[in-house]
């Protein structure tokens, strides 16, 4: 092995899968499978080390050719789920008239994790007029550890504006023996009482978190792998495993964070509705012009400062049970045959003479729960079986099972309850389907997202199970993942390193544009991530006075496999054209550089009940390798040099702005130069527009060939 290797290990409920990928040519090397360890003493830690070591045995891999290995984590999201926290001391300070809000807003009492889930908190205030007294401090500490404090969360009105008592509080702490947390090291945003409860909360995760790295750290160096170790985020990134020991509040949801990392990095996918599908429930979340939508999290109904994938989690899989009532069937799941124990028809060895029987999975449950007794023993029907039933499953997918006993199973309920085996295959497909849809249908309005040009992506090993069917129910495209079993892993392996940086300002100027991008671009420059290559997205949020820079980038990823075009010109122009899904409407090339060309198609829109049509131009950019990277439903672009960005900006800007209540709404810029497609959408102002766009550009040869596109709002 010369190329370089990176590893992913994701932590699914059941199992823990590590992967190996060539970094040049993102080939496949090695994969492994273990039970995820939940009740090991070591906790999850002992799943990654278990498939790491796995893993390197089964591929033969040298461990000094590992160049990058990162892994997500259910940790964090299972502890807030269990209330598995640590007890939290929590010091709130202020001084002068602020003393009474830090008073008032830093005792936030017991914070409900989970329904039923309490983190328990214990309270000192502490006036800082006269400056941080440590003797006060230190007895402050003592009635914290004494009222049975494990961690410590330290919060000072205003922080943000100068975090010097926070760092010496924190540092006294730790040197008490504390694992801490500061309201300044969690959130730059002002709301005393949010950046308290995130930093109460983050602080209760620590001691395990830290535990887990410590194991998971001194287990890969000892496997020779001298790679920096990062995390998977909750927002579709990773981190170092320092950051992680700082913050792991930033790793709730990092699993199905994993999977739409894989579905960008890997499947290439820049638009689309991803869901993971596993056994027992079912991620979705959109991608949209190649990033993973995140939004403002919540925690037990609490509001607090993380940004995470907005992803919605439904109890339905590949796995789950069916109900019946009556000659119907009544529901898909909540209940798996994972969580009960079962096999799926579909893999059973040694089928025959099956046997209905409808049971309670679990204490508490309806008896109402299709099993199958056979020869080989109690297993159950399920989406899986039903998809490959109604042949909807690709031949060699991991979800492919034996179709002929299948059909027994199905044949034996049907003559139980009246019916036949296709019908309530399609039953059971529907059922599924009406779960899944309100979601889709929410993510669609929410997001406003083109559902003519909308593909549904499946991953995880249920995927052909749900996904086809769903999408020949709504009429759209669909595409399953390759190695769909083990796509999150291959996502966390692919992951790019991400930051995302917030200050609360007022009307910013050019100075706090630069500055707060400057900073995002350097933590994760510091995180290893190759400069070159790192992309920073700035927004400016006006009703929350909230400027914000999200900055990610590669590490020893390389574009070798990007090195080659996508077959002749006439291909590329099918591919558009499949991407418009418009058979009627003439595709023409708008733009071309050198690394991009821009389709454009004119497409009919019926506005007003269908009654006044409206003509759109829809822009697909199109990379080397023929994967559409950006998609615009009404757009217009000029193709200048680089030199003429600034003006084009403003052309286009006052062309397509439109006039409301609100004042002068700008289009949301997009700018292909070079390699990249920079995004420069969620800006209020064409100056911003132009700032950022210069700081951008500013290594580039003044006649670069690039190309501005605006998005008519």
């Amino acid at each position: 092995m010369t190329h370089s290797v990176r590893i992913g290990i994701d932590v699914g409920g059941t199992f823990t899968h590590a992967v190996a990928i060539d970094a040049e040519t993102l080939e496949l090397l090695g994969k492994s499978k273990v039970a995820t360890t939940h009740s090991a003493k070591e906790g999850v830690a002992k799943g990654i080390i278990d498939s790491l070591n796995l893993l390197l045995k089964k591929a033969d891999l040298n461990p000094e050719n590992v160049s990058f290995i990162a892994h997500s984590t259910t940790q964090a999201t299972n502890a807030l789920l269990e209330g598995d926290v640590a007890p939290v001391g929590v010091i709130a300070m202020g001084k002068g008239s602020s003393a009474f809000l830090a008073r008032l807003h830093g005792n936030v009492g017991s914070i409900e994790l989970a329904k039923g889930r309490f983190l328990k908190t214990y309270f000192e205030f502490m006036d800082t007029s006269g400056g941080l007294d440590k003797k006060r401090l230190e007895d402050c500490l003592k009635r914290l550890h004494e009222a049975g404090a494990r961690a410590i969360a330290v919060s000072e009105a205003f922080s943000v504006d100068d975090e010097t008592n926070e760092e010496k509080a924190l540092q006294l702490a730790r040197e008490k023996g504390f694992v801490a947390t500061a309201g300044s090291e969690v959130s730059k945003l002002y709301g005393l009482k949010v950046r308290t409860r995130t930093a109460v909360i983050n602080a209760a995760m620590l001691p395990k978190m830290i535990e887990t790295a410590d194991m998971t750290e001194s287990s890969v160096r000892a496997a020779g792998i001298k790679a920096p170790i990062m995390i998977m985020r909750s927002d579709g990134g990773v981190m170092d495993i320092d950051a992680m020991r700082k913050r792991p509040i930033l790793t709730r949801l990092s699993g199905p964070a994993a999977g739409v990392a894989a579905a960008m990095m890997y499947l290439r996918i820049s638009d689309a509705i991803f869901l993971e599908v596993g056994g027992t429930s079912t991620d979705i979340s959109v991608i949209r012009n190649g990033k993973a939508l995140v939004t403002d999290a919540e925690i037990g109904g609490h509001r607090v400062y993380l940004r995470s994938l907005d992803v919605n989690t439904l109890g339905v899989a590949g796995g789950s049970m069916l109900q019946v009532s009556g000659s119907h069937i009544k529901d898909v799941g909540p209940r798996s045959a994972h969580i009960a124990g079962m096999s799926y028809v579909s893999f059973v060895d040694n089928f025959q003479n099956p046997q209905v029987e409808l049971l309670s999975p679990k204490e508490g449950d309806p008896a109402d729960y299709v099993s199958i007794k056979s020869s080989g023993g109690v297993s159950t029907l399920t989406p899986t079986c039903a998809s490959n039933l109604l042949s909807l499953v690709p031949e060699g997918d991991c979800a492919s099972g034996n179709k002929e006993q299948i059909r027994a199973a199905f044949q034996a309920l049907a003559a139980k309850i009246g019916s036949s085996p296709e019908l309530l295959a399609e039953e059971v497909l529907d059922r599924a389907y009406e779960k899944i849809l309100p979601a889709l249908k929410k993510f669609a309005a929410e997001y406003k997202l083109d559902m003519d040009s909308v593909t549904l992506v499946g991953g995880g090993g249920g995927a052909a199970a749900i996904v086809p069917y769903v999408a020949k129910k709504m009429g759209l495209q669909h595409a399953l993942a390759e190695n769909a079993d083990v796509v999150s892993a291959i996502g966390v392996a692919l992951a790019l390193v991400r930051e995302t940086v917030e200050r609360q300002v007022v009307s910013p100027k050019q100075e706090d544009l630069i500055k707060i991008r400057e900073e995002a671009f350097n933590a994760v420059a510091a995180m290893g991530a190759d400069p070159s290559c790192i992309e920073v997205h700035v927004e400016v949020d006006p009703r929350a006075n909230i400027l914000r820079a999200t900055a990610y980038g590669a590490t020893g990823l390389t574009e070798a496999q990007n090195q080659n075009s996508a077959g002749s010109p006439e291909e590329r122009l099918k591919l558009a054209s499949d991407s418009f899904r418009s058979k009627d409407s003439k595709v023409e090339i708008l733009a071309e550089t050198e690394h991009f060309t821009v389709f454009g198609c004119e497409q009919i829109e019926r506005k007003l009940f269908g009654l006044i049509p409206a003509r759109l131009q829809s822009v697909r950019a199109m990379d080397r390798k023929g994967v559409i990277r950006l998609k615009m439903k009404d757009a217009r672009l000029q193709k200048v040099p680089c030199s003429g960005v600034e003006k084009a900006i403003a052309d286009l800007s006052e062309e397509n702005a439109q006039y409301g209540d609100a004042g002068k709404i700008i289009p949301d810029f997009m700018i292909i130069s070079g390699p990249k497609i920079i995004d420069l959408s969620g800006l209020q102002d064409t100056w911003q527009v132009q700032t950022l766009a210069r700081s951008e550009l500013t290594m580039l040869p003044g006649d670069s060939p690039t190309v501005v596109l605006a998005a008519i709002p």
